[in-house]
């Protein structure tokens, strides 16, 4: 691959993690309102500490799924990826998550879509529907960048930017920290990125694990908040 071919394909893949793009992520807190609204989150320590656990949380669940997806791509691992997107819709317990994850993997798979005609991304979310499988993000963006020809490590800093992102412009429109806070905590974050996917790639949706239980009881409990900023 020649030294232009990398220079396009990085700034494609710097432009699908471009938070002007309309994704959806930015409706979601993933329960970092809730983690503020009843009290789990007191400090900047303390929100560093939920950022920290919420990352281990995506690499230990759902990175787990991302690989799995990868390497199942369609036609020839359509028996086992239906498997995995079963399962993968089972461990989505709480309401709102589920519906953001259906949300964003139609709004992902038909902005691709614009941008790369040519490679009959319709189709994966047809064999989907023809399935009656869950159109849920994660698999969708593993199996449509894997189309487009990007390696999984690529998937996997792409997804993890995704989400650090989202979690920053949360706790800065929630009010936990300013603008420019925010983009330096966001900075020193990714120094850690290499610790986080270390191994990563070895690892199977069988592996899939949560490690984050307040995490998860705030999400849960984002929908008794009395007034929100975010849908979930």
């Amino acid at each position: 691959m020649s030294n232009t071919d990398l220079s396009t394909r990085l700034a494609r893949l710097l432009h699908l993690a471009d938070s002007a793009l309309p994704t959806g992520g930015f409706a979601y807190s993933y329960g970092l309102e809730s983690s503020r609204t009843f009290g789990l989150l007191h400090s900047e320590s303390g929100l560093r500490n939920y950022l920290y656990s919420f990352l281990q949380q995506a690499v230990g669940l759902e990175v787990p799924f991302l690989n799995a997806c990868y390497r199942a791509a369609l036609p020839a691992g359509a028996e086992v990826l239906r498997t995995i997107v079963q399962e993968y819709d089972a461990q989505l317990l709480v309401p709102a998550l589920h519906r953001g994850s259906l949300t964003q993997g139609k709004t992902w798979l038909r902005l691709l879509h614009s941008f790369y005609p040519a490679a009959d991304l319709p189709a994966l979310g047809e064999w989907l529907a023809a399935e009656e499988l869950p159109l849920h993000f994660v698999p969708l963006l593993a199996l449509s960048l894997r189309r487009l020809e990007y390696a999984l490590p690529e998937i996997h800093t792409l997804y993890l930017h995704l989400a650090l992102r989202d979690q920053i412009s949360a706790a800065i429109r929630l009010g936990c920290l300013g603008p420019m806070e925010g983009h330096r905590l966001q900075h020193e974050f990714y120094a850690i990125f290499d610790d986080l996917l270390a191994g990563a790639d070895d690892l199977d949706h069988r592996h899939a694990t949560r490690s984050a239980v307040l995490l998860d009881a705030a999400q849960m409990l984002h929908e008794q908040v009395y007034s929100r900023l975010f849908q979930n």
